[in-house]
């Protein structure tokens, strides 16, 4: 287990109880716990949001906030590049409804990070 300080902070608006439970749990227990929530979330109509890295690119960190999702990812270009990998820049992840009731996923660029943050 890893030390206190280097313990997730918990997303802003997860009442306590819950962030308690789960920073009891064991690594199984918290897998079970990811499909369950995403079970809930399918029964409550939301669908989770399509973050996940493509073949050239690298996800440092997703965390979810009230509205958005935060994404922090590099890229990788072709090879032979001498400044790969570009980044990290900040995406801001939203899911959008549509006139026809269907859902888009919609990724706003926000900016370069520095490394580390």
């Amino acid at each position: 287990m890893s030390e206190s300080a280097d313990r997730p902070t918990p997303p802003e608006g997860l009442p306590p109880r819950v962030t308690e439970a789960l920073s009891d749990c064991s690594p199984g227990e918290l897998r079970k716990a990811i499909v369950h929530a995403q079970e809930l979330l399918h029964y409550h109509g939301e669908a989770e949001l399509p973050v996940e890295a493509e073949d050239h690119e690298d996800i440092l960190r997703v965390t979810e906030h009230e509205g958005y999702t935060e994404v922090v990812k590099e890229f990788r270009c072709a090879d032979g590049c001498d400044e790969c990998p570009h980044g990290p820049y900040l995406y801001h992840v939203t899911e959008e409804p549509q006139p026809d009731g269907s859902h888009k996923v919609h990724w706003s660029f926000m900016g370069t990070v520095q490394k580390g943050e």
